[in-house]
């Protein structure tokens, strides 16, 4: 069975997003603001929990799968046509936020889940990696931690919490939407004003 290209996500959908935060008052230390790039996060993470879901239902093969996670890749980490120059770094963060969504994904179909070590012990790997500027091994350690979520394993928030702040931490945000993504792949509505 072929699917149609734009089911999983849309180049209209994710620009959907970036209008709405091109409109409305940004400020990241307000609820709404924060919940708003939070919703852009997660909605990219359900697309992609979607696809790994129809790989492992057999719905697509390794090949589809793949292809349909660069198609939402390159739609989410294209550049952004936004002139204020504190929108386009919130949504930087977004988008380095799911880099490793996407790299787990991958991983995930490529692979399978990692066969060795917990969630904890690869992020921990990734953080030691980033603390040696090997941010390589940093995002393949993270994307390893993240094969395991997406086969069921929990992602504790708190060991982020005494975590330099940096990439890796970045990377464990996105995580957890790919985690809440996994648990509950329902979409968000962009319309929730």
């Amino acid at each position: 069975m072929s699917n149609p290209p734009t089911e999983f996500y849309s180049e209209e959908r994710w620009q959907n997003w970036i209008d709405r935060i091109k409109d409305e008052d940004i400020d990241p230390e307000d609820e709404d603001s924060a919940r708003l790039l939070l919703n852009l996060q997660d909605d990219t993470a359900i697309a992609i929990a979607k696809i790994v879901a129809a790989y492992d239902d057999g719905e697509l093969d390794q090949e589809e799968a793949l292809e349909e996670i660069d198609d939402v890749r390159e739609i989410v980490l294209d550049e952004i046509d936004i002139e204020d120059e504190e929108k386009l770094i919130l949504v930087d963060g977004v988008q380095t936020s799911l880099v490793c969504v996407f790299f787990a994904a991958e991983e995930y179909v490529a692979n399978g889940p990692a066969d060795e070590g917990t969630v904890g012990e690869y992020l921990s790997a990734a953080a030691d990696a980033e603390a040696e500027e090997d941010l390589d091994a940093a995002l393949g350690f993270a994307a390893q931690a993240g094969t395991l979520i997406i086969d069921g394993e929990e992602l504790d928030m708190e060991m982020a919490e005494d975590l330099e702040y940096g990439l890796v931490t970045e990377w464990i945000n996105g995580l957890d939407s790919l985690q809440s993504a996994m648990s509950d792949p329902e979409v968000v509505e962009e319309e929730d004003e």
